[in-house]
């Protein structure tokens, strides 16, 4: 059965818990160890800006970075801990909706996916960087 991305990206958000802007600052402010994950191309923050504190990286190395049984070269201290509190975001929310899930499938334990992505998180009044 051949799948659409709408339809990816609409199973990754009814498998991944989705929050608001809102919600994404509080959990932000009050949980240090929160790490936000945009997975755009570094080409393509530019034009929108990134979440202050973001760590970006993109799609296809996330699939490497995130896997604790590659060697330790290819992969991000940061994803060490499944545990750890990540939302995902990107431009509009769908590439972030992917990468939220792909994190979930891998065993994270502590994902949520930014509802509306880094543009809904503007229109909050919250600043990018």
């Amino acid at each position: 059965m051949v799948k659409t991305f709408s339809q990816s990206v609409g199973e990754a958000m009814a498998e991944v818990p989705v929050i608001s802007p809102t919600e994404a600052q509080q959990r932000i402010q009050q949980e240090s160890r929160t790490l936000v994950i945009d997975p755009r191309d570094a080409a393509d923050i530019p034009a929108t800006g990134i979440i202050p504190g973001a760590m970006n990286i993109s799609y296809g190395s996330l699939t490497y970075k995130a896997d604790n049984e590659l060697p330790p070269d290819y992969r991000e201290p940061e994803l060490e801990d499944r545990s750890r509190p990540i939302i995902t975001t990107c431009e509009t929310g769908e590439l972030g909706a992917l990468a939220g899930k792909l994190l979930n499938d891998m065993g994270f334990s502590n994902v949520s996916i930014l509802e509306g992505g880094t543009q809904a998180w503007k229109d909050a009044g919250f600043p990018t960087a």
